[in-house]
């Protein structure tokens, strides 16, 4: 694994497409941790657009930081600052983030695609721990689910694939937050790639 790195760099480096994970310690994370046999329990995305502060597309259990795209606080899928919602999952749910840059940088068309995305799930709700679990069991036996909750991996798999990082073999449920974790490789688009993981301090931001 990569150096440690402060939020700072992260942020100064943050480009769309970039890879967030998290890791806990508290009884609901190592559930999730054991059930999927992962090393993480959540997973987000970078959005990097213009000259917008880095932001974060993820969706949550519970509400935490202001959702930007609607100027409220709510659980279910949003888009955050990145640097607010990293120090709530360290600070508050004792969560240490880690990320995988994407390269190279994403094209127009993939970010289109990406606001297309964003537009369509913001506001998903997230599924219960049952539900959860049926939707990831759904996914192991290739089969989708009905669209209206969604989970981490699965909320990240569908935006790589409608960007055109990922690829479709696979429905979106089938993934886990450890499939995105390096040890998995994943199956990127051609020419695209992920670093190895990289601990982020958030303590010395």
């Amino acid at each position: 694994m990569a150096d440690t790195i402060s939020l700072a760099s992260a942020m100064d480096t943050a480009t769309t497409g970039d890879i967030w994970l998290f890791r806990g310690r508290k009884v609901n994370d190592r559930w999730v941790q054991v059930a999927t046999n992962s090393p993480v329990n959540h997973v987000a995305m970078a959005v990097a657009i213009g000259d917008l502060p880095p932001l974060l597309w993820h969706t949550e259990s519970a509400p935490s930081a202001t959702d930007v795209w609607t100027g409220s606080r709510h659980a279910g899928v949003q888009l955050q600052r990145l640097d607010e919602s990293v120090r709530v999952w360290s600070e508050r749910w004792d969560q240490q983030p880690y990320v995988r840059q994407l390269s190279p940088a994403i094209g127009p068309e993939a970010e289109d695609e990406l606001l297309r995305v964003i537009n369509e799930y913001s506001g998903r709700r997230f599924p219960s721990a049952q539900g959860l679990a049926k939707r990831w069991l759904l996914g192991r036996a290739r089969r989708s689910a009905f669209p209206d909750e969604i989970f981490c991996a699965e909320l990240i798999a569908t935006t790589y694939q409608r960007m055109g990082l990922l690829d479709q073999t696979k429905p979106p449920n089938w993934y886990d937050p450890g499939r995105f974790w390096s040890g998995d490789r994943i199956l990127l688009g051609d020419g695209f790639s992920l670093s190895q993981e990289t601990a982020v301090d958030v303590g010395v931001f």
